[in-house]
């Protein structure tokens, strides 16, 4: 075996050539590194400083802004249920009753590009570790997945790698899927997005944080063995841009074993319950590296490793390949030595390998021998904590304010002239475009409904999942992010994602609690990257201050770009964060549906609508046009629409109370008694996508006249259809219940419009004449081949559109099966 790189031939040859550059270092973080140690760091000090100091693990260039914002601006009111804020594997949530939530969502986005399958795998699997180490039982996931254009060629290796790993992983897991997004756009199509989100339970007195304490306990490595692959893979992958559509440095892509996570779950929670461990870290990115100054640091201790301990599966690694591996499904655990013997049991009786590879010092010092060759002798803060900050120059790009002056008026795009032109639009724009047809193909590949906890989940508003079996408490997490309207205006872009996933979990009858975020950017040494970057962080932290909603956790994905000119319009991806928002329900049972389920029901819109048409789906899909400014985001319509909502999902029908159609069985069954029947938020596609959704969803149609609600906001048909004005919901209730509605909606000054009913194949669509239409031509005899007719009526022109609920269903379920 060659001799090793040790601390002894670093003090010895102080001027090697250190191979610094191909790592990732620049000359002033090499320079800083060499005066950290007063010497040169030898070759697996090298490589563990360089994966740690990679943008991915240590948020070099987004720090500064995290703490001046999410840190500065999170009151102390905010934090009131927080068991465990920012800074630990996952951040904590007080759900009631004595239980608790935890929740993070994560990228893996680079990888997932490289090798798809595997890439999306193990970023599912990565994020389920993160929960476990909490001390909690993971419940469902979630995924929120950005591809290239649909019609690309390479699209399709992509979607049917990503789809299947997120999906074959999870699905092996035993973890429904309750929820996520797919959509489409050519900025992603060499840097598609897959952000894994995880939640888990536990109680209160069974959180564990990862700290190495206790001067003499075990380090302990277990799970699967250490391999070649993933040697730098997140870690570096994530830290640089794609050129040529390749990275230029290709560290393996992780390979994932979902069997061998499965039993880690149930042997880690083994060992929380039977408190034999001090605690329990997970390896990710930076693997070994990552593990031990993490513990170390965090424990404000110190730590002696073993590195020819480790379990491999290739014996030919290198120290610092070992420290750097990034194989899948390992944890490594804190142990005092007297509780060794049952540690050992229950790994043994789960089939879990495992060996002791170090042990906790008191010197505050993280040292590594090989063999009896010390080759790590570092601070570990400085590994893990206090590596390198930027301040990085960050300026509003010269193109941004052409963009946002190519509004939908300035441009003139033509808009419907007659009621087959609209129905035209709607086919195209709500069952036909790939970003807003159904999910289905993708959804199922999924297991939604696995442990059975499962009460909602896509297409649904949010999923929920039960908590506690006992009383029905539950949990709703919706994920949401809006790359187009970010774009245009980055600081409202988050914020409106923000709103829309409050506005989801308001809309199944969920209180919001809390938020975890992803923050998908391009390369944050260009300039334009960046101050998107800074500013969708301030204009999400001001909106959660506003909404009094703090962030636990997340995830800062940069170099989503395409590496080759910095400056232009399509340097980088579209800047995406995504924020998953948690919400609690005193009880599952009431979750609200997004579509109807029987006849008859009273349909209302809830909120105003304004003339917003920038950046739709309207304008994407018919024209290709993206420009303008964002719908206005307002948090105090927001919060008044949740209200309402929320009291109309926790109130009961009059059949409740002896009223029409009450019963035994009904008054035992919240979900028959509960005065909200469906309940769809108004974002991409509009009104139109609404009434689409809420049609197919059960294949119950519904017949709508929008004229009323056309006149209360001044705006004709086609801007009411599509218009994406945000704080806007439907909802359907009863006949008897309808006046409950009203009420609701007047205490809390949202607007409130009856605009049909539901029932029937059909859905129709009835409304004031088109602006175009009606002068000096007489259509009202005038038939399209799709069996709308424009129509006068009494107060001027009318106009009708007719579809088929399970025509467009079927439609729509077939969008993406046809393409891939």
């Amino acid at each position: 075996m060659e001799k090793p790189d040790t601390i002894a031939d670093a003090l010895a040859t102080p001027d090697k050539d250190m191979p610094y550059a191909s790592l990732g270092l620049t000359d002033d973080e090499y320079q800083q590194i060499y005066d950290l140690l007063g010497r040169r760091p030898t070759n697996a000090e090298l490589a563990m400083y360089s994966v740690m100091w990679s943008e991915h693990c240590s948020y070099k260039s987004s720090k500064k802004h995290l703490g001046e914002q999410f840190g500065a601006k999170t009151t102390e009111d905010m934090r009131k249920n927080l068991l465990v804020g920012m800074g630990q594997n996952a951040g904590v949530v007080d759900i009631g009753q004595g239980w608790a939530v935890t929740f993070k969502v994560e990228s893996h986005n680079h990888p997932s590009f490289v090798e798809p399958y595997q890439g999306a795998a193990t970023g599912v699997g990565g994020i389920v570790r993160d929960i476990i180490s909490m001390g909690a039982r993971p419940v469902a996931v979630m995924d929120q997945l950005r591809f290239g254009a649909p019609e690309h060629p390479d699209t399709a290796r992509v979607v049917k790698g990503v789809v299947s790993g997120v999906g074959g992983y999870g699905n092996c897991l035993g973890l429904p899927n309750i929820g996520g997004e797919a959509e489409f756009d050519p900025s992603y199509q060499g840097n598609p997005l897959v952000n894994a989100l995880c939640i888990g339970v536990l109680r209160h007195e069974d959180i564990h944080l990862a700290n190495a304490e206790g001067v003499g306990n075990k380090v302990v490595l277990f799970g699967a063995r250490t391999g070649g692959d993933g040697i730098g893979g997140a870690s570096i992958l994530a830290s640089e841009t794609f050129e040529d559509g390749m990275p230029a440095k290709r560290p393996s892509v992780q390979v994932g074993d979902p069997f061998m996570e499965k039993v880690l779950i149930e042997a880690c929670l083994e060992l929380f319950e039977a408190e034999i461990v001090e605690g329990i870290q997970d390896l990710g990115a930076a693997g070994i590296s990552c593990s031990t100054s993490e513990l170390a640091s965090n424990g404000g201790s110190g730590m002696h490793v073993h590195l020819e301990n480790v379990l491999l599966r290739d014996p030919t690694l290198t120290a610092g390949e070992i420290l750097m591996s990034e194989s899948q499904e390992r944890m490594m655990a804190v142990v005092a030595p007297e509780n060794m013997e049952r540690f050992n049991e229950i790994l043994a009786r789960w089939d879990v390998e495992s060996a002791v590879v170090g042990e906790v010092t008191g010197d505050g010092r993280l040292t590594i021998d090989h063999f009896g060759h010390r080759i790590v002798d570092v601070d570990p803060k400085t590994v893990a904590h206090d590596g390198p900050v930027y301040d990085r120059p960050y300026v509003k790009p010269q193109w941004q304010d052409a963009l946002q002056a190519a509004t939908v008026q300035a441009t003139g795009l033509s808009r419907p002239a007659t009621a087959e032109d609209l129905t035209t639009a709607v086919r195209q724009v709500c069952v036909q475009d790939p970003n807003q047809a159904s999910k289905n193909w993708i959804t199922d590949q999924y297991d939604r409904y696995v442990q059975g906890a499962t009460a909602l989940a896509q297409p649904d508003d949010a999923g929920v999942i039960r908590v506690d079996e006992n009383t029905n408490l539950g949990v709703a997490l919706a994920t949401d992010a809006n790359g187009w309207f970010t774009k245009l205006d980055p600081y409202a872009g988050a914020q409106q994602a923000l709103a829309e996933s409050y506005r989801n979990v308001c809309t199944v009858g969920a209180r919001p609690m809390a938020i975890t975020d992803c923050l998908n950017f391009g390369s944050p040494e260009d300039t334009d990257a960046m101050w998107q970057l800074v500013q969708a962080m301030t204009g999400l932290a001001d909106g959660c201050k506003t909404l009094g909603i703090p962030v636990t956790g997340g995830n800062v994905s940069l170099y989503n770009s395409s590496g080759a000119v910095k400056g232009a319009i399509d340097s980088s991806i579209n800047p995406t964060p995504v924020i998953g928002m948690l919400g609690v329900m005193q009880d599952v049972r009431r979750a609200v549906p997004s579509g109807f389920d029987t006849e008859g029901l009273a349909v209302v819109l809830l909120g105003e609508t304004r003339a917003e048409l920038d950046g739709s789906a309207w304008a994407r899909t018919v024209h290709k046009h993206l420009g303008g400014l964002p719908p206005r985001v307002d948090f105090a319509a927001e919060v008044a629409l949740g209200n309402v909502l929320i009291a109309l999902a926790e109130a009961d029908s009059v059949i409740s109370e002896g009223g029409v159609g009450s019963n035994a069985e009904q008054k035992g069954n919240p979900a028959e008694t509960r005065l909200l029947r469906a309940s769809h938020d108004c974002s991409n596609g509009g009104l139109a996508q609404v009434l689409v959704d809420m049609t197919t969803r059960f294949g119950v149609g519904g017949s709508f006249d929008l004229s009323a609600a056309s006149q209360a906001n001044s705006i004709d048909l086609f801007t009411l259809l599509f218009s994406e004005t945000q704080a806007r919901a439907v909802v359907a209730v009863r006949e008897a219940d309808l006046e409950a509605v009203f009420a609701a909606a007047q205490a809390e000054g949202v607007q409130a419009t009856r605009i049909g009913t539901s029932g029937g194949e059909l859905l129709t669509i009835e409304g004031p004449g088109l602006p175009q239409a009606g002068a000096g031509e007489d259509h009202s005899d005038k038939e399209s081949a799709l069996g709308n007719v424009f129509e006068p009526g009494e107060g001027g022109p009318r106009t009708l559109l007719s579809f088929d609920v399970a025509q467009i269903a079927k439609e729509s379920s077939e969008v993406l099966a046809k393409l891939f």
